[in-house]
């Protein structure tokens, strides 16, 4: 199997392209619309046929680059949850829905808690958690539905009981990690080896600042990051 990580520097957000090199057949995870030409161009070199784009969230802090990456690649099909609020997506996924790509298929576990529609995506060895696991963190429960007993049930419950030796892949990291594994998150997560009732607390304090982009993000991702579209509703 294919597999590349692409990074966006701005808003610290990994993207992630899977293809089975025997049929060229390739998804792509949470694309950032400002990198839209250089996923193009990747897909384009290595003559990959494009087939879904699937999405872990509506995002926050980014603009997602599906209306964008439709317009290249007009059969591609857009996958988001089905209680994401989303108006446009081309597949709205369930939970343990697998998508095929070539010989390989990929499963859909549903994770709320960083927001109530969260999802990961689940390949044998690999598992893509968004926003509900980062590497020795978590996303942030307080907005967009969000619930840090919702959270840790979703890690605790669905990730945390994939095998020991599954990779880690998440939708941001700040501190220059690109992957972890389950077994690595069990023990030295400093927020998820702990109980319930203290990861809530610690949650309940972050005391965190809204991401810089959630008042354009937000609106946009529901519409697949159709900007113009946003645009027009304001008229």
């Amino acid at each position: 199997m294919l597999f590349r990580q692409m990074y966006d520097n701005e808003t610290s957000t990994y993207s992630y392209l899977l293809a089975d090199e025997k049929t060229k057949e390739a998804i792509l995870i949470d694309c950032v619309l400002e990198q839209v030409e250089r996923d193009k161009k990747l897909i384009d070199e290595l003559g990959l046929n494009l087939k879904y784009l699937l999405e872990t969230h509506i995002h926050a802090d980014h603009i997602t680059g599906i209306s964008k990456m439709k317009e290249f690649f007009p059969l591609v099909k857009s996958v988001v949850f089905n209680n994401s609020g989303n108006m446009c997506a081309d597949i709205f996924s369930i939970d343990n829905q697998d998508f095929c790509f070539g010989e390989y298929k990929i499963k859909v576990l549903s994770t709320p808690g960083h927001t109530n529609s969260c999802v990961s995506y689940y390949i044998e060895g690999m598992v893509f958690t968004g926003d509900t696991l980062l590497i020795r963190g978590c996303g942030r429960t307080d907005f967009q539905s969000g619930s840090a007993e919702k959270l840790y049930n979703s890690v605790t419950s669905r990730l945390f009981t994939l095998p020991d030796s599954t990779i880690i892949y998440p939708a941001h990291d700040y501190h220059g990690m690109t992957s972890s594994s389950v077994y690595e998150e069990k023990i030295f997560n400093p927020r998820l080896n702990k109980g319930k009732e203290e990861f809530i607390k610690i949650m309940a304090n972050l005391n965190l600042p809204y991401p810089k982009k959630i008042k354009e993000s937000v609106p946009a991702n529901i519409l697949c990051g159709n900007i113009a579209s946003k645009n027009k509703n304001k008229v």
